[in-house]
C-alpha cells in the first residue's frame, strides 16, 4: 500500500468569502508526479494556499504529510512547511544575500546549527539543480531559470515529502522552462511526491503525468490521449 501524503474530502476552498472550487476530493500518494491545470482564477493558487496553510480549510476534511487542515494551528504552519517544499513562480529568494546564504537562512530558521552539515547540504541541494558553480553569486547575477533552480533547490533542503509547485515556469521562456522541467522530474524520479500548478499546456504534452484540472468551480482529473 502506497502512503498517502496529501488527502482531501469534499473540500470547500474560499478565496477570502469567495467559494472558489467545491466538492474537492484529491489524493496524492507517496512518488506521484501530479499536475494542477486550470486558467487564471480557476482556485488553482487558492488549493494551493489552503494546502500550505496560507487559506483555512473551513469545509470538508485534509490532511497533509502528516497535519490535519481541518485543525491547523497557527503555530504549527511553519512545521507543516518544513515538510513541504514550496516552488513560487516569482522564485522568492532574499535579494540581499548571495545564492549560499539564501539557502543558509532557510537551514538556521529550522534549527540546522552545525556548519559543516549546513554546508554539505547546501553543496547537495546546490548539485541537484546543477548549481554549485554559483553559490557565490546574487540572485540578480542569475537568469530566471538559474533563480527557479535555486527555489528548487531550497525546497529541496529539509527533505520534504511533498513538494508544491506553483507555476514554477510561469515566468520563463520556453526553453528554460525544459530545463526546470527536466530538473523537478528527475528530482521527482528519486521518490519525491510532486503537485505542479501549471496553465502551460505545453509542457504537459512534453512530459505526460496524471493531471486534475480545475474548471466551473470543480476539480476533475483529465485523461489524456495518448498518440
Amino acid at each position: 500500500m502506497s502512503k498517502v501524503v496529501l488527502s482531501l474530502k469534499n473540500a470547500e476552498i474560499f478565496q477570502r468569502e469567495n467559494l472558489v472550487l467545491s466538492n474537492v476530493n484529491l489524493h496524492l500518494n507517496e512518488g506521484e508526479f501530479v499536475y494542477l491545470i486550470g486558467k487564471t482564477g480557476s482556485g488553482k493558487s487558492s488549493l494551493m494556499k489552503t494546502l500550505y496553510g496560507d487559506l483555512p480549510l473551513e469545509k470538508g476534511t485534509g490532511s497533509i504529510a502528516g497535519f490535519d487542515l481541518n485543525n491547523l494551528k497557527e503555530s504549527e504552519i511553519p512545521f507543516l512547511r518544513r515538510k513541504l517544499g514550496i516552488v513560487f513562480q516569482d522564485f522568492k529568494l532574499l535579494n540581499d544575500r548571495n545564492v549560499f546564504e539564501n539557502l543558509k537562512f532557510v537551514l538556521k530558521a529550522t534549527g540546522w546549527k552545525d556548519e559543516a552539515k549546513i554546508k554539505l547540504k547546501i553543496n547537495e541541494v546546490l548539485s541537484k539543480v546543477g548549481m554549485e558553480t554559483k553559490d557565490f553569486k546574487m540572485p540578480f547575477q542569475l537568469s530566471g531559470g538559474e533563480q527557479q533552480r535555486v527555489a528548487i533547490a531550497r525546497a529541496l533542503l529539509n527533505d520534504p515529502e511533498l513538494i508544491l509547485a506553483d507555476e514554477p515556469t510561469g515566468n520563463l521562456d520556453p526553453a528554460t522552462s525544459v530545463g526546470v522541467m527536466n530538473v523537478l522530474k528527475e528530482i521527482h524520479n528519486s521518490g519525491k511526491t510532486i503537485l505542479m500548478a501549471t496553465h502551460d499546456y505545453a509542457i504537459i504534452l512534453k512530459y505526460p503525468g496524471k493531471t486534475i484540472k480545475c474548471e466551473g468551480g470543480e476539480l476533475f482529473e483529465v485523461v489524456q490521449q495518448r498518440g
